[in-house]
């Protein structure tokens, strides 16, 4: 796995070269429009890069496979720390940590440990022994500045993963599908991708764009589809979804948990 540093980004505005500026839905369908505070606006509004930029690994390289219709907008540090889970994770962060609801930004460990990044942010780290993990004090940076979010996250990116991430979900029935659902297979290898956009029909289609970061870790990207409205996907109808780079069982499909009081 490897970091994706993220530029601070504001939630509210439309960008240039967003999702939805590039993407206009197929004929006969109309974007399905969220509230600008919504998770779903933050996706759909998420600034991509120029046209025809290729996919680029941590370390600089081109992906092997260009599968993408477009690469959103954000660097990569020279590490292989974060791939497909760390990506998803770190979308959902970046969210709350812009509209400033970090007591939100909470994710679980391989070994089930919560960890919020409020404790971080009070000064507490993690302890981490084989399988056995817990807090402990020192002497580290306090508050919710940008090094110690960037710390708290590269902590996530180490020891979460496809598994623990699915355990933090919801199963949804695609019907139901939402910008910020996934589908997941949990594994070593596993594999996730996000559902970034959502268009629907008057006689109640339903189309949608879909997200993805990949092994190494590699810059995230718009997912082209094999159906005439590429790249937007139309609902799955039999028990298996294909994707560009991983089949996925229909019925794996979830949604994020309502938001948890942090104690």
């Amino acid at each position: 796995m490897g970091i994706l540093s993220f530029v601070s980004f504001p939630v509210f505005t439309l960008y240039p070269d967003s999702i939805q500026e590039r993407f206009i839905p197929p004929n006969g369908y109309k974007r399905v429009v969220y509230p600008k505070t919504s998770f779903a606006s933050y996706l759909q509004n998420f600034p991509l890069k120029p046209k025809g930029s290729p996919v680029l690994l941590y370390n600089g390289n081109h992906k092997q496979n260009q599968v993408h219709a477009a690469v959103l907008d954000f660097p990569l540090l020279k590490r292989d720390l974060i791939q497909c889970a760390d990506a998803v994770m770190k979308l959902r962060a970046e969210y709350f940590y812009a509209q400033k609801k970090y007591d939100a930004i909470q994710f679980k460990i391989s070994n089930g440990m919560e960890v919020p990044f409020h404790r971080f942010a009070k000064g507490e780290r993690v302890d981490v022994k084989g399988n056995k993990t817990s807090w402990k004090q020192g002497k580290f940076k306090k508050g919710y500045g940008r090094d110690v979010f960037e710390e708290y996250l590269q902590f996530i990116y180490s020891y979460a993963g496809t598994i623990s991430l699915k355990s933090e979900l919801v199963k949804k029935s695609v019907i139901q599908l939402e910008p910020g659902d996934v589908w997941i297979e949990a594994g070593s290898p596993g594999h996730v991708v996000m559902v970034v956009d959502k268009a629907t029909s008057d006689d109640g289609q339903m189309v949608f764009l879909l997200a993805q970061s990949y092994m190494p870790s590699q810059e995230m990207h718009i997912l082209k589809s094999e159906g005439e409205y590429s790249p937007w996907f139309p609902l799955p109808k039999g028990n298996n979804f294909q994707t560009p780079e991983w089949e996925f069982q229909t019925n794996q499909f979830y949604g994020f948990l309502n938001l948890k009081k942090s104690p």
